[in-house]
């Protein structure tokens, strides 16, 4: 199965629900499932603006699956939705030319054992 890692808080974010785009600096042709892998890095400044969530940061876990549903090259018109739909999680800053990865139906997984990230799409078997 197809797998990505993501710096907390961003991976328990799109766990939750609170999170429906990851942002990308390249694009992928790939659609259908996959599994979000959190990394031992923490984005700490995110780590702060989050706090008051109460939510848990589990790190080298696999806590959620979703469905890939597109990925869109962000224009000025996508980056003014973007901070319109949540600047509480997608800020403020300007997103053109990230790809934003489309995620939906997030299924939260809990999965004890640690694995070691990679940079990119990758694959494991559970």
């Amino acid at each position: 199965m197809k797998i990505i890692t993501i710096k907390q808080p961003w991976a328990t974010l799109i766990a939750e629900g609170y999170k429906q785009y990851e942002f990308r600096s390249w694009k992928t042709k790939y659609r259908g499932p996959l599994l979000i892998h959190t990394g031992k890095a923490i984005d700490k400044e995110a780590m702060k603006r989050f706090a008051d969530l109460n939510l848990l940061y589990p790190k080298s876990k696999i806590i959620a699956k979703v469905g890939l549903e597109d990925c869109i090259l962000i224009d000025e018109k996508f980056n003014k939705k973007l901070s319109k739909e949540s600047n509480e999680i997608y800020g403020t800053d300007d997103k053109r030319g990230l790809y934003a990865w489309k995620l939906s139906n997030v299924e939260k997984l809990n999965i004890n054992e640690e694995i070691k990230g990679k940079l990119g799409l990758w694959n494991i078997e559970i």
